[in-house]
């Protein structure tokens, strides 16, 4: 997370597998001690200029071994629910670049993107200008209808004998 907006979609997203009965832990990948002890995996990051931070894809790269025997969802934390006009039509657009800047070893079940929450102190000068001529909104565009949708449907294949 860059600003907690993807960190308040991560602890949606286990406290919907912990209702689900699932055990659940929701922490930065960076201190994920014992990432053996996990026998599924959601993922996500921020996006900046339509790709994962780095760190996020580092943990990627580093554990692609340890990820490819289990079940694996991504989601990304980005900005198109902020987007109105001829520009909101490109929202959607960004989740396939987004995906091409993963590693292609690495298999995964699901990848959804989601909107987060866009301020103006979280820009510089120049992307304020950028995102405003863009028709950009700030706001928190979280829809937690969808992510709480979406760790069901998760929930429900773990759960599937």
């Amino acid at each position: 997370t860059a600003h907690g907006s993807t960190r308040g979609v991560a602890e949606r997203l286990a406290a919907g597998l912990g209702h689900a009965g699932l055990r659940t832990d929701a922490r930065p990948m960076d201190v994920v001690d014992d990432a053996d002890a996990y026998g599924a995996f959601v993922l996500g990051s921020a996006v900046h200029n339509q790709s994962w931070l780095d760190p996020a894809k580092a943990f990627l790269r580093d554990n692609l071994e340890l990820l490819d025997p289990r079940p694996v969802w991504l989601f990304s934390v980005g900005m198109p629910g902020a987007l109105r006009g001829p520009w909101k039509r490109l929202g959607p657009m960004e989740a396939p670049v987004i995906v091409q800047g993963l590693p292609a070893e690495l298999s995964y079940r699901g990848h959804r993107l989601f909107s987060g929450v866009i301020r103006a102190s979280q820009l510089p000068l120049g992307g304020r200008i950028r995102f405003r001529l863009m028709g950009g909104r700030y706001g928190d565009y979280r829809d937690w209808d969808a992510i709480g949708g979406w760790a069901a449907e998760i929930a429900e294949e773990l759960l599937r004998p």
